[in-house]
């Protein structure tokens, strides 16, 4: 009952917090879901640290949206968030430590790896949430958001010599509105399942990623007049 309690406060907490639609509390609760489900598939892990990691990862998403000098990384922040909110509600040093590493290491682009089984899953359940139907809605969400065009026929080379630092499939993007959803499947979707760290995961990755390719495929052909 204490740990449920628990739950229900940070979950109040993270709510006020967010207001980024494609980061709201249905990611959250989506990736929390897939979390659970990972760990039918994985043995010791602690679930109270892995619940509570993914309630509380993307706690400062909207802090960074509202960033304008780009210095906000929303998973050191949270982080940092994180440990005064778990120090209110009475939990450990340990498990404020191994809370706060999951939430360090669930970015993609992250300079943190994840280390333990429990930042592993949730950084897992995380990328499986840009997968997919999922992940095709939540793209265009973004897309709507940053007034970005549904769809853009030009090269990946062309593209991140344009628009991405350092010209990596993986590095950040300069202009957002130039950015299509297409895109970023082309350089940040595809390489999810190869950066995985559970095999479950993996396998649900590849199934996704089926079905994102079938889309932005059949997307383009109708976009070219191709009934």
């Amino acid at each position: 009952m204490i740990m449920e309690t628990r739950y229900q406060k940070i979950e109040e907490t993270v709510a006020r917090e967010l207001s980024c639609s494609a980061h709201a509390m249905e990611h959250v609760m989506r990736v929390y879901n897939l979390c659970l489900h990972l760990t039918k598939y994985e043995l010791n892990v602690d679930l109270d640290v892995l619940k509570t990691a993914a309630l509380l990862h993307d706690i400062a998403r909207v802090r960074e949206f509202n960033d304008k000098t780009g210095s906000i990384d929303h998973s050191v922040l949270g982080a940092e968030m994180a440990d005064k909110i778990l120090r209110t509600l009475g939990y450990s040093e340990e498990k404020i430590a191994h809370v706060k590493h999951c939430i360090a290491a669930h970015r993609f682009r992250s300079k943190v790896k994840p280390q333990t089984k429990e930042a592993k899953i949730l950084f897992d359940a995380d990328k499986l949430d840009v997968l997919g139907a999922i992940g095709v809605a939540r793209s265009f969400m973004i897309a709507g958001q940053y007034g970005q065009k549904i769809y853009s026929d030009i090269s990946i080379q062309e593209y991140l010599k344009d628009n991405v630092v350092e010209e990596k499939a993986d590095g950040r993007v300069r202009d957002i509105s130039k950015h299509t959803p297409n895109l970023e499947f082309e350089v940040k979707f595809k390489l999810v399942p190869e950066r995985l760290y559970t095999q479950k995961a993996r396998e649900i990755a590849k199934g996704r990623l089926r079905f994102m390719e079938n889309f932005f495929e059949k997307l383009k052909r109708e976009i070219k007049g191709e009934l």
